[in-house]
């Protein structure tokens, strides 16, 4: 996926999760953020990061905060509308017959339903942003719908849907993803009984660019 018109400023604070505050070319901007995880280790004041600019001229804010450089690390995408462009890019240089985006099963949403050799998938779709020594980690923040999803996906498989959660990790050099039991044990001990259940975990490791995430 490729953002049309990206600019570069350095962060100063996010007042809230949906607001932040940063400086583009010596000028404060109050900027719209993509993520409303809580991205502490990524979002530090001083850190440069990277908006898009939005074509809605009617918008209270003008930009959207997409990725950001973390100290010692590099470039990390924290877009949360990603990792679904990200994987339906993936999903369409496998093999699948059939891909439908946003498959109402049981109480859920599922982000994608496939077909092949006559055979059903379901798939579930997680963006990992948060690293901790070389190793990717989810969730940032507690996820009751996290949860939900896996709970769900575990009891597809036993109605015979082959099920996947797919991990798009939004940064490079990292090839596997945590639960992140400190934020959320709930969801750790979800993703454990899924897998237990026949759940597939996948990790769809990234490219990541100033103005694109690519799928590698």
């Amino acid at each position: 996926m490729k953002y049309n018109n990206y600019t570069e400023a350095v962060f100063i604070d996010r007042p809230n999760r949906f607001i932040a505050n940063v400086e583009i070319n010596g000028k404060s901007e109050r900027v719209h953020v993509k993520n409303t995880g809580r991205c502490k280790e990524i979002l530090i004041p001083g850190v440069n990061v990277i908006l898009e600019k939005s074509d809605n001229p009617n918008r209270k804010t003008r930009y959207d905060l997409i990725a950001a450089y973390k100290d010692n690390f590099g470039l990390i995408n924290i877009d949360s509308q990603a990792p679904n462009k990200v994987a339906k890019e993936w999903l369409d240089r496998q093999d699948y017959e059939y891909i439908k985006p946003e498959y109402t099963y049981g109480r859920s949403r599922i982000d994608f339903y496939m077909e092949k050799n006559g055979e059903k998938y379901l798939m579930e779709v997680k963006g990992c942003t948060l690293e901790i020594e070389g190793t990717g980690y989810f969730p940032d923040a507690p996820t009751e719908r996290g949860v939900k999803h896996l709970r769900e996906l575990a009891a597809a498989v036993s109605n015979g849907y082959h099920c996947i959660i797919a991990f798009v990790i939004q940064m490079e050099g990292i090839s596997e993803v945590k639960p992140y039991m400190i934020t959320d044990p709930e969801f750790g001990k979800a993703l454990q009984e899924a897998k237990d259940k026949g759940v597939e975990e996948v990790f769809i490791k990234c490219k990541v660019g100033k103005d694109t995430l690519n799928a590698e």
